[in-house]
């Protein structure tokens, strides 16, 4: 059996027309992996969308995450309520468990990353 020859990543990017200019290997504030099944979910609204995204960029070396809200939306440009809004919604699909850890103290987000039966 023939094994391909390894290409070098700017040979890939130039064969699918993405180009990105300034990035080192690592890039200099990091980046998010965002399950696909999460990103073409017709259930999902955009914000929901991003808001989980944006809880994935501060948990995804960790697996776990506790942002504030009000973190939350300065990060994702909408207002307190929009994140409200967007976490209810992911709740409501399953995909974070939040848990309260009291007056003043941030929400512990556990996100799932599969289908999960809450039955």
């Amino acid at each position: 059996m023939e094994h391909s020859q390894e290409r070098h990543i700017s040979e890939t990017l130039k064969e699918k027309n993405i180009v990105l200019k300034g990035a080192d290997p690592i890039t200099t504030h990091g980046f998010t992996q965002v399950p696909n099944f999460l990103l073409r979910s017709a259930s999902l609204s955009p914000g929901a969308k991003l808001a989980v995204a944006m809880l994935l960029s501060y948990a995804w070396q960790n697996d776990y995450c506790f942002p504030g809200q009000k973190r939350l939306a300065v990060d994702i440009g909408v207002t307190d309520r929009s994140v409200r809004t967007y976490l209810k919604e992911l709740q409501d699909a399953g995909i974070p468990e939040v848990e309260r850890r009291g007056l003043g103290k941030t929400n512990f987000y556990t996100i799932f990353l599969k289908h999960r039966d809450r039955g």
